[in-house]
């Protein structure tokens, strides 16, 4: 599968590396270790150097209980960092924001993809995105809002019902004039769910193919490993790496991640091993 986007085109034949770049002072994995650009571009180019296929450039934090910034800070903190690295570096360039004006503005600085916790469901932000006949967008599912998410989250059914949130977003997508091939899914880990619901949607997800959009996934460095593995932050990669594996196994197309060479590798041998099974 090719996804046209700006003149170039994403294969998703195989899954792809998308590596975090967080220019937030309270990020929970690297806050404030990025937020000038010459660290953020420094750490681009060693993202892509390692393999990563996009950026995913984030300027507001969405970990549980994190704060809501200003679009002008946000934009402050995201534009000068988007225009540097698609200046400099040979990538595809996503902004993680759900703000209409960020979105508008990344859009007219040349972004390929929209990141968007919310799913475009903030006022103006559907528009922002379908005026760009262009740009991928990415729609996750979230339970609640990153201050509130993480308190006593509920589900019946929670793969039923993220299947059903993601169903309607997409059609409501398409309804505005977005084209269904612009468009991804993410189910959001992390976002509104427990332990216990995260990896019950993990392991079903590969029924969200059902809906007909490329999967991408965000599992990297986060609680659902450490609360599991009792580890820190720092201490999650081989966590992060099996359930990544899982995810593609399950169908995930793009795998968004802090460690990317290491991910890069654990992908290869797993695509390696797959072919070599059926030959």
């Amino acid at each position: 599968m090719l996804l046209p986007c700006k003149g170039r085109k994403l294969d998703l034949s195989r899954p792809q590396v998308m590596g975090i770049l967080n220019v937030t002072p309270d990020s929970f994995s690297d806050g404030n270790r990025f937020r000038q650009k010459e660290a953020a571009l420094r750490h681009a180019e060693r993202l892509c150097t390692d393999g990563a296929t996009l950026l995913d450039i984030g300027g507001e934090s969405t970990r549980p209980g994190a704060a809501d910034v200003s679009v002008q800070e946000e934009m402050d903190r995201v534009l000068p960092v988007v225009e540097a690295v698609l200046a400099e570096l040979d990538v595809m360039v996503s902004v993680d924001t759900s703000k209409p004006e960020v979105i508008g503005a990344a859009c007219r600085a040349g972004i390929h993809m929209v990141n968007d916790i919310r799913a475009l469901r903030l006022p103006g932000a559907l528009a922002a995105v379908a005026a760009d006949p262009e740009v991928l967008v990415c729609l996750m599912h979230m339970q609640g809002d990153p201050q509130t998410m993480q308190i006593a989250p509920h589900y019946g059914d929670i793969l039923a019902e993220v299947h059903d949130f993601l169903l309607a977003r997409t059609q409501d997508c398409v309804a505005a004039g977005i084209r269904r091939e612009r468009l991804l899914l993410d189910p959001g880990y992390g976002f509104g769910k427990t332990l216990e619901q995260n990896y019950r949607l993990l392991g079903q997800q590969a029924r969200l193919l059902a809906l007909g959009y490329p999967l991408l996934i965000g599992v990297s460095r986060k609680s659902m490993i450490g609360n599991l593995l009792d580890r820190p932050v720092n201490e999650r990669l081989a966590g992060s790496l099996a359930a990544a594996l899982f995810a593609a196994q399950a169908g995930a197309r793009i795998i968004r991640v802090h460690d990317v060479k290491e991910t890069c590798d654990a992908l290869r041998v797993f695509g390696y091993a797959q072919e070599c099974s059926t030959q």
